[in-house]
């Protein structure tokens, strides 16, 4: 994305978090959103890709079966690709509430984990410094478990200096480094700062951003995705 681009949704960011706070997470934010059919009583268990998120990913302002997770799920069905998809999206969270949740969102057969978390602690302008060590803990222990991680990066609006923006910047490529994991630089690199694919607020991608982004967490997840395609 053009840097035109990051600056104005950046500064829809500003403009949102100062007319509008986040509400807290509702009890059904709190589950995590699988498909209906690995939850009936006697389905089989199929492996995990739980998608760790905030509004982004809960889909806020659209149908559940609109959120990017569950476009990814229709994607690997169409595949023949016997996986199910969680949605662990939780509106208004910030990389501390992701992990708080991260042990019960991962329950389970999980084998893949993308973490997109961290807009909020952009929008709230909290320490980097925390912000690295929240998603350094989530990945490290999703790593123990031996799942594999995509890390997902977000950016920080401009109010808060080109200092704190670099910095909080760099903790995502940091870490996706460090961790030797599949990195996803941004997570709404083909949606910010573009009306045609954004609700209103400017904000939270609409169902044609919703398709973009999910095509963005696909390319970055096939790789890694086991086995192949049922025919």
């Amino acid at each position: 994305m053009t840097s035109l681009g990051r600056t104005f949704f950046a500064c829809v960011l500003l403009l949102a978090s100062a007319c509008s706070p986040a509400e807290p997470p509702t009890v059904s934010e709190r589950t995590p959103d699988a498909s209906s059919a690995s939850n009936a009583p006697n389905a089989p268990k199929l492996p995990r890709i739980v998608i760790l998120g905030d509004s982004l990913t809960a889909g806020l302002g659209l149908d559940r079966d609109e959120a990017f997770p569950a476009l990814l799920q229709q994607r690997l069905n169409a595949l023949g690709y016997r996986y199910e998809v969680v949605n662990a999206g939780v509106s208004g969270d910030t990389t501390a509430g992701g992990l708080r949740r991260l042990e019960w969102s991962i329950e389970g057969n999980t084998r893949i984990l993308v973490v997109a978390l961290g807009g909020n602690d952009g929008l709230r302008g909290l320490p980097a410094s925390d912000t690295r060590k929240n998603l350094n803990e989530i990945i490290a222990r999703a790593q123990r478990r031996g799942i594999a991680v995509v890390l997902a990066g977000m950016e920080a609006p401009p109010n808060y200096g080109s200092a704190y923006t670099t910095e909080f910047r760099q903790v995502f490529r940091d870490l996706a480094k460090s961790h030797d994991v599949v990195f996803i630089p941004f997570l709404l690199e083909a949606v910010a700062g573009v009306p045609a694919l954004n609700q209103p607020d400017g904000i939270h991608p609409n169902v044609e951003g919703a398709r973009a982004v999910e095509r963005l967490v696909w390319a970055a997840i096939e790789p890694i995705v086991e086995g192949s395609p049922a025919r």
